[in-house]
């Protein structure tokens, strides 16, 4: 398991910087002959992408999506809540409890909303303790528990037939488990660091920020029985098969409820739970096992895995969402602070297997899944964005859109500030859902837009005529902690690509899909985002099956 304080690590700001970009251009976004009525109640957001001039706690009433970091958004008596990992530039938000979070009508703007708690869970030290006593290990006193909030869950479900809020929250000792030190060089004692837990907690009123907790659902578990030996810092092989954080929640059409959790070690497991509790379904035992079959059977079926038999396979995150005879699971790839990117799989079934465009296995681990659901990237005249996964993916209320949200971080060093990766700023993004091919204009994968939503408002067909002109195009391939750049695109009056692409397009108003080659991908209106002052233009997102990479594009004139 590699070093978990270095999973949330977050610095204080030295320096304040600005951003300066020019203008939109003319570009037909907006038709002449649209009604007045049509704009009267849309303002394009006008919040800084650099916050740190508001980041003080006193300031939180004026974040809106500021500091955010592995958000998830459930919709609940008319707002939408997000929580999401106690992470804040500067750690501002340190000392003011757990999970704090945000709500919003339009999803575009945010208001700040307590957490469920201010103090770790009395069950969270008793369970800890009490496994460790099973093991032959002294307790940890509650003073010397170093504990990290991560990555809750948030679920509108019905008990009884009433409606409240499910979360379920990561809280991770970073102890080690021989001696029970803090986990520092210093301490190292030749073992793993402490396991991780989920628990439950439920509310009726989110806005006032009162919760019941209900304790313990599971933890981090380890097929190696009582061996938690380890040979060095830079040893990477993990104690632990299943890490017990990043949880989602599925309730499938047949009514059943699942939990999938895991990160780096050794992939995501699929643990069933009661719908009327909300805890495992079946008892789970000592966290440890001689085996792997013998632990899974219990703690939970791995239904994926980025590279099979190793215990450092570099994805996490996973978020599940179920949309016409598919489980649609999405996950972030690498590490946090830039290389940070999400993939998507798919399956008929709850437990997999999970296959990505081209037919690769994620359960069987079979490498690296396409589509590229997002990946750092830069339009130019603007720094751009990276780190951007661990997302919440959610359908908003009584419609048919589907929406992404995950923080972006800026890149480092940007406008002189030494910290600036550390400013962490929630995006929301429309998903469109893509052709994988020519061929299969019925095989449809969802892609996030390149552009941050802003509630936009329909003026209209967009129409063939409109898009002749010049698009910054972004090829969103992986490149393992690089940001992918634009370069100029020209769709031409007589039908072809020039620029960044050669060849022919075309274009079905009907569905919105633009033909660039052979790649199809599909076109919105969206906020330029860079442009000084922001205006509407046209964006693009779509992919192709044997491509590995994403199309992303914005309209400039």
């Amino acid at each position: 398991m590699f070093d978990m304080r270095l999973k949330y690590l977050l610095i204080l700001p030295i320096t304040l910087f600005a951003f300066s970009f020019v203008g939109c251009e003319d570009n037909g976004v907006e038709p002449e002959e649209n009604e007045p009525d049509t704009l009267a109640h849309f303002t394009i957001p006008t919040y800084a992408d650099d916050y740190s001039p508001i980041a003080s706690w006193t300031n939180r009433n004026k974040w809106n999506l500021a500091n955010v970091h592995d958000p998830s958004v459930a919709y609940y008596n008319g707002y939408y809540y997000m929580y999401g990992t106690d992470a804040s530039y500067g750690n501002e938000a340190e000392g003011h409890g757990h999970f704090q979070g945000k709500r919003s009508t339009d999803l575009v703007n945010w208001d700040w909303v307590g957490g469920p708690f201010y103090d770790a869970p009395s069950w969270v030290a008793d369970s800890l303790n009490a496994i460790r006593l099973r093991m032959g290990l002294n307790a940890i006193t509650n003073e010397n528990i170093k504990y990290g909030y991560w990555a809750p869950v948030v679920r509108r479900v019905n008990v009884g037939g009433k409606d409240i809020l499910r979360m379920y929250y990561s809280i991770i000792i970073d102890n080690y488990i021989k001696t029970g030190n803090a986990n520092t060089p210093v301490n190292f004692d030749g073992s793993w660091t402490e396991r991780a837990f989920i628990g439950m907690c439920e509310s009726t009123d989110p806005a006032g920020a009162v919760w019941t907790d209900k304790g313990f659902v599971t933890s981090s578990s380890s097929d190696r029985g009582k061996d938690y030996s380890r040979t060095s810092l830079s040893d990477w092989s993990a104690y632990f098969y299943y890490n017990a954080i990043d949880p989602t929640y599925i309730v499938t059409p047949e009514g059943n409820h699942y939990l999938i959790h895991g990160s780096w070690h050794s992939g995501f497991a699929l643990l069933q739970v009661d719908a009327t509790t909300g805890k495992p379904l079946n008892t789970l035992g000592e966290p440890y096992a001689s085996s792997v079959s013998e632990l899974t059977a219990r703690y939970g079926l791995r239904i994926g895995t980025r590279t099979d038999g190793s215990r450092w396979q570099g994805s996490e995150a996973p978020e599940i969402i179920y949309k016409e005879g598919y489980y649609y699971l999405f996950m972030a790839y690498d590490g946090l602070a830039v290389p940070y990117n999400t993939r998507v799989v798919r399956s008929t079934n709850i437990e997999g297997p999970y296959y990505d465009i081209t037919g690769r296995n994620f359960t069987n681990g079979r490498g690296d899944c396409y589509p590229i659901v997002t990946h750092p990237y830069k339009f130019n005249l603007s720094y751009g964005w990276v780190g951007i996964s661990h997302c919440a993916v959610f359908q908003k209320e009584n419609t048919d859109e589907w929406f992404y949200m995950s923080q972006g971080r800026l890149p480092e060093n940007v406008g002189g500030n030494a910290y600036s990766n550390a400013i962490m700023m929630g995006h929301v993004r429309r998903i469109v859902w893509c052709p994988a091919s020519v061929s299969e204009p019925d095989n449809l994968w969802p892609i996030a837009l390149p552009e941050r939503y802003a509630a936009v408002p329909d003026y209209g067909n967009i129409t063939k005529d409109s898009l002749i002109g010049t698009w910054e195009h972004i090829n969103l391939k992986y490149s393992y902690g690089q940001q992918n750049g634009a370069t100029s695109l020209s769709l031409n009056a007589d039908g072809t690509i020039t620029g960044a692409l050669t060849g022919n397009w075309s274009y079905d108003a009907s569905t919105k899909y633009l033909t660039l080659g052979n790649v199809i991908v599909c076109v919105e209106r969206e906020v330029d985002w860079e442009a000084t002052p922001r205006c509407v233009t046209f964006v693009y997102a779509g992919t192709e099956k044997n491509l590995n990479a994403t199309y992303w594009g914005k309209k400039k004139n």
